[in-house]
């Protein structure tokens, strides 16, 4: 054990070389800020460290008894894999989501009932995320009572898996690797107590309910979006919050037409069931001045906001021109912008500038792009995670995130929006990907649903828009009563 010990001590060092542990304040899975973060998603670039905790995790467990291996998605499934190879015993992989497709498994590998699997994990808090592969992989009868894992942050999680019949074995707890790096003065004492005071005043239940100490942010799923305006953390989220309840809609309509005239047509006859409108004013053949002029008129007679979905994905100057000069001059009339976080926090800084400097001093938003509803996009999950980054740094002037995915959006004061909704949920040749206004809304998350073709298009558009709006309010009451 003393050659482990010193193992042990090296490997903890040596993650802090490669800043897996992060101290600042960060906001964790749960819910709640912490002063320190673990990020082992990083060491797969460093194969040789990758490869060393393999063994360390095959040596620590070496003791405990199983027939399969399974990695929590989905840091852990490399690891799990290395381990599987070195110990030569079997692995299963869990999905995330069960196959829509083929023979529509959640849990991948050949396993027969009965079968004792141990369940590897890098980090555990609350234990929420074990917890589910363990009911998931229960469910194929296979026999789940322990777990491996990298770092226990002794805020909870341990108690909450033994309640559940799970045993969980860390290699790391948070206070034992503190202070090795206490000891080989890497952090100071005074960063040692900061989370002595943080895990103290921070347990966790499974539910991701506090124990004590923090009050953990209301799900957003379940508030009612009057109780959320109260969250908002600019005044052009509050609005649109407030918009959307005393209408009772959660419709945005894509009008990407070339023709000036048909989009102000089309903005008249469906602004009395949506809140916001979008558009893609380059795409005009006949743009004019005077055109805005009605465009707005109309917002302000039928209570919508403007939308450009301009995706600004240049440097700061040149983002800042965009917005505020030339033909189109978007900040005077476009409530709310899209961005890419591709270029980093200077996009935001140059729209915040150019909105705190405007003349006219119009309240106004951006919408962050952090997935997309194309098949085969080139988005990771990391560029998702660093524009949530970068949004949250820019809370005075972020309304909400563009993505596919509940588990993105957490705060109760920013908005979701979800593309690719149609009533009979199809796809295009293009690589358009389409979800029926329920699975937006109740099963992804969407606070507000973007509809674009099947409105526009359709024969009777009025009409078509307010089936729609009824259909998306109905699954955010269906939303709120689940909860």
């Amino acid at each position: 054990m003393a050659n482990l010990e010193e193992k042990l001590n090296k490997f903890a060092l040596e993650l802090f070389k490669i800043e897996v542990l992060k101290f600042g304040d960060f906001k964790m899975k749960v819910g709640i800020n912490s002063p320190v973060y673990f990020d082992l998603r990083s060491i797969i670039s460093h194969p040789k460290l990758l490869d060393t905790l393999a063994d360390l995790l095959c040596e620590f467990s070496k003791d405990l008894k199983y027939d399969q291996l399974c990695g929590v998605p989905y840091t852990a499934l490399p690891i799990a894999t290395l381990m599987s190879t070195k110990i030569e015993k079997p692995m299963l992989v869990r999905r995330k989501e069960q196959k829509a497709y083929g023979t529509k498994k959640l849990i991948e590998g050949r396993f027969n009932e009965g079968e004792r699997c141990l369940i590897v994990e890098d980090v555990v808090t609350s234990g929420s995320s074990i917890l589910e592969t363990v009911r998931d992989l229960r469910k194929e009868g296979l026999n789940v009572t322990e777990a491996i894992v990298v770092l226990d942050r002794q805020q909870g999680g341990a108690e909450n898996l033994q309640e559940d019949g799970v045993q969980m074995h860390s290699l790391f707890t948070i206070k034992s690797l503190l202070k090795i790096l206490l000891q080989h003065k890497c952090i100071d004492q005074a960063t040692v107590d900061k989370v002595d005071v943080y895990i103290k005043n921070s347990q966790i239940r499974a539910n991701g309910e506090m124990k004590n100490g923090v009050e953990k942010p209301k799900n957003r799923l379940h508030l009612s979006f009057t109780d959320r305006s109260k969250f908002a953390r600019n005044a052009i989220t509050k609005k649109l919050f407030e918009l959307m309840e005393s209408k009772e809609t959660n419709l945005c309509v894509a009008v990407d037409v070339t023709d000036s005239t048909k989009l102000l047509d089309i903005a008249e006859n469906i602004g009395p069931h949506i809140c916001i409108l979008k558009t893609h004013i380059d795409i005009l053949s006949n743009f004019n001045v005077k055109l805005i002029q009605q465009l707005r008129a109309i917002a302000k007679k039928h209570n919508f906001l403007i939308f450009e979905d301009r995706k600004f994905a240049d440097i700061g100057n040149t983002v800042k021109l965009q917005y505020t000069e030339g033909v189109y001059n978007i900040i005077s009339w476009a409530d709310i912008v899209t961005v890419h976080a591709l270029p980093g926090p200077g996009i935001m800084e140059a729209i915040k500038q150019a909105i705190e400097s405007s003349e006219n001093g119009a309240e106004r938003g951006v919408f962050v792009l952090a997935e997309m509803s194309s098949a085969n996009n080139l988005i990771t999950n990391a560029y998702s995670q660093e524009a949530l980054r970068i949004a949250d740094q820019y809370k005075d002037i972020t309304c909400g995130i563009i993505c596919q995915s509940k588990e993105l959006v957490s705060n109760p004061g920013v908005i979701q929006l979800t593309p690719g909704v149609q009533l009979n949920n199809k796809s295009d040749d293009l690589g358009q990907q389409y979800n029926s206004p329920e699975a937006v809304i109740y099963e992804k998350g969407a606070d507000i649903a973007i509809v674009g073709r099947a409105i526009i298009t359709a024969e009777n558009i009025k009409n078509t828009a307010e089936e729609y709006r009824k259909c998306l309010w109905a699954a955010y009451k269906k939303r709120l009563v689940a909860g």
